[in-house]
């Protein structure tokens, strides 16, 4: 939309994967020799790096399409969150600009393949007008990183695991994303309670990884590869190549975890539904 010269983060990255453009840490020429100062941790990250390679995350074409692609990734797959992407990318629709100048219908039919497009729509219209009242990009890049965090969570629809995707990869701020895949990918390996608070993890991590920001972004990838491929609600350790915890060796025993994973998330979409129908307004709007 005209607004790249002025905002660093609406400029195109230049940097590629096999899969299409990402912004991060460019990786460098070999693994680190070392990931994290625990050593079971650092054994765990190396294994996974060592079988999965540098994963170039995060997929968007500029820094605020990251932000944009942080809210959309809430409750649903990457896979949906891309089709939202494409929608809005066919509008010229991946500036803050653009997106408060759309049509709210307008907005809103784009989201629909990211699910929750009502709520979504909202948030999206929420953190534009904030990173333009921030004043783009620099400013998220340069301000002191806890006020400017406590800051971002203020924001509408901006949760503590959207506000470290936004610092840590737009902004290339060291910060860890703590989510489902790493909370399980630790706790399974014994390293966490996985229920703990989000803070208490998110503190635990930054206490031991290296402090490298290619470190922290790269350990937030490998735990979305290793959860999605192979760190399941059902474990399959038999393919991953992170060493097999002790307690999952056996197949009875990921057969029990895995029941007693499937009834959590059971629970849990229908403490979600419950909410969300507590929430709905009167007029049916299903996604709201």
């Amino acid at each position: 939309m005209g607004h790249a010269a002025s905002d660093p983060g609406l400029e195109p990255t230049r940097l590629v994967s096999p899969r299409g453009p990402f912004v991060g840490t460019p990786p460098p020429e070999r693994a680190p020799d070392r990931w994290a100062e625990h050593a079971r941790l650092d054994r765990v990250i190396g294994e996974l790096s060592r079988g999965f390679g540098f994963q170039r995350w995060w997929p968007a074409a500029t820094p605020f399409e990251v932000i944009v692609g942080a809210i959309l990734t809430q409750n649903t797959a990457w896979t949906n969150v891309e089709k939202a992407l494409a929608r809005l990318r066919a509008l010229d629709a991946l500036t803050p600009r653009a997106i408060l100048a759309l049509e709210p219908d307008v907005l809103r039919q784009a989201l629909v393949p990211s699910g929750y497009f009502n709520a979504k729509a909202k948030k999206l219209v929420a953190i534009s007008e904030w990173y333009l009242a921030l004043g783009g990009l620099v400013p998220l890049r340069e301000r002191p990183l806890e006020p400017l965090r406590a800051e971002l969570l203020e924001v509408h629809g901006v949760g503590p695991e959207t506000a470290d995707s936004i610092l840590c990869y737009a902004a290339g701020r060291r910060t860890c994303v703590v989510d489902a895949y790493t909370r399980r990918l630790l706790g399974r390996h014994g390293l966490v309670e996985p229920t703990a608070p989000y803070e208490t993890l998110r503190r635990w991590l930054e206490e031991r990884l290296v402090d490298s920001q290619f470190v922290y972004e790269e350990f937030h990838a490998l735990a979305v590869r290793v959860g999605y491929d192979h760190c399941k609600p059902r474990p399959a350790c038999e393919s991953c190549p992170a060493t097999t915890p002790t307690a999952l060796r056996s197949p009875a025993a990921r057969t029990a975890l895995a029941t007693t994973t499937a009834k959590k998330r059971t629970n849990d979409r229908r403490a979600r539904d419950r909410k969300a129908s507590l929430a709905r307004p009167t007029r049916a709007e299903p996604e709201a």
